[in-house]
């Protein structure tokens, strides 16, 4: 049996061939499987579970059904669905997993996270995670009527773009956009493990490491603004692939 690992969808109504490609790879692929987790921005932004985007409708429509076709679905946050509560999880039929989690494949411990607490170089974002995830932070701005919070999320958006451009003209972006080699071993020395799967960077790769003198893999989903990503996990080990947009995901 094979359980597959997806994130940074990044879903939203101006893309909606991604939208299809998802809703077909739940319908064809993901049934049958052991398991589904999708690591984080499963949503170009999330305001608050009482946004009411066709978009969102049909995500929870479609999870729903792939978890009543007996298909767990759990889903982390991301830094663009972190206001994604148990109301939606609730119509998705799925879990919410903590950032960082610890799961059990075939028979080897893995550690799971979104991966932007590993880009310990940008500052400025680390700064903004750091604020919005404040439980305080969090009640005062889901207080709001959901206009505002839209016109926030489009103002984030803006200002990210902004950042990553500057970056851009520094220079810089490649190395600060991407997880720090400090955070990474210190990660695999909090938790002795030896393999981390993670998403974020929209770098997708196998990374083989020495960490502590273990042999360690990290893994890199990869985004789906163009096409999908997936991993796939079975008895034979870990297959990062490609899904192209318009067509059906391998079977």
């Amino acid at each position: 049996m094979t359980t597959l690992f997806i994130s940074d969808l990044h879903l939203d109504a101006e893309r909606p061939t991604i939208t299809e490609l998802f809703g077909r790879f739940l319908r064809e692929e993901a049934r049958g499987a052991d398991a589904l987790y999708i690591l984080g921005d499963l949503f170009e932004a999330w305001v608050g579970d009482d946004d009411p985007s066709d978009t969102g409708a049909f995500v929870a429509d479609a999870l729903r059904a792939l978890v009543e076709a007996g298909t767990p679905v759990a889903f982390m946050h991301g830094n663009r669905d972190f206001l994604l509560g148990q109301d939606f999880a609730r119509r998705a039929g799925m879990s919410i997993l903590p950032d960082p989690s610890v799961v059990v494949l075939h028979g080897k411990p893995v550690l799971l996270m979104h991966g932007d607490t590993l880009c310990t170089g940008d500052v400025a974002y680390q700064q903004f995670r750091t604020q919005t995830r404040d439980p305080a932070w969090r009640k005062q701005f889901l207080s709001q009527p959901l206009a505002a919070r839209l016109a926030f999320a489009r103002q984030a958006r803006a200002a990210s773009m902004a950042h990553q451009q500057g970056l851009q003209g520094e220079g810089r972006m490649e190395t600060i956009t991407d997880v720090a080699p400090d955070a990474v071993g210190q990660t695999f020395s909090r938790f002795g493990i030896d393999t981390l799967i993670h998403g974020h960077t929209h770098r997708p790769a196998v990374h083989e490491l020495d960490v502590d003198g273990r042999q360690c893999r990290r893994i890199v989903l990869g985004d789906w603004y163009e096409q999908g990503s997936v991993l796939r996990v079975d008895e034979k080990g870990f297959h990062l692939e490609s899904l192209a947009a318009g067509t059906s995901p391998a079977p």
